[in-house]
């Protein structure tokens, strides 16, 4: 094959790998770029509420931990508390965000996989969760919540609003710079 033969081809597959990205809708976009962060490990801060008891202060991690074709694990570690793990579920063009709260034993906590699912495709850089049916029945003050993750080049944001109240939360995950892997959280399973 001669050069010019070797560049029109590696033209035609750059095009095609170009095409299938614009393809994509903005949720696969989205989990694609989250996924891009599989293995990896960052640190944090809290953004609101400014005082808060149990985030002030603490040290915030996350570890994008374990990644498959359709499940994301995401621990979030407060400080020495490893209870928190973040599960993103992508299904029929939409995204499902679980929490799952363990304690140091491992057991399940009685709060536990509460969350919710897109109603649409969403945007590729941000992801809405109204809270869902076991949501309401399992915490029914947190029937009006709504998460949504963000994620771009420099950050990764989870944030809840429970509408109607006061009760806001944001945390800013810094992606320009990872961390040493941490230790498995509380019950992890591999």
């Amino acid at each position: 094959m001669s050069l010019t033969q070797k560049l029109v081809c590696l033209s035609f597959l750059l095009s095609l790998t170009i095409s299938a990205q614009e393809n994509l809708t903005p949720s696969k976009q989205f989990w694609n770029a989250l996924k891009a962060h599989c293995g990896k490990a960052y640190q944090g801060q809290l953004e609101l509420p400014k005082e808060d008891k149990d985030f002030g202060g603490k040290q915030l991690v996350m570890h994008v931990r374990k990644c498959t074709e359709n499940k994301m694990k995401i621990p979030f570690f407060v400080g020495d508390d490893k209870s928190r793990t973040w599960i993103l579920t992508y299904e029929n063009d939409r995204i499902a965000l679980q929490h799952d709260h363990r304690h140091k034993d491992g057991t399940e906590d009685a709060i536990n996989f509460y969350g919710g699912k897109t109603t649409n495709t969403g945007k590729e850089d941000i992801q809405i969760f109204s809270a869902d049916a076991h949501t309401q029945q399992l915490i029914p003050g947190a029937a009006t919540n709504v998460w949504w993750i963000t994620i771009n080049e420099s950050t990764f944001t989870y944030n809840l609003r429970r509408l109607g109240t006061d009760r806001v939360f944001k945390v800013v995950m810094d992606l320009t710079q990872t961390i040493k892997t941490p230790e498995a959280p509380w019950g992890w399973k591999d």
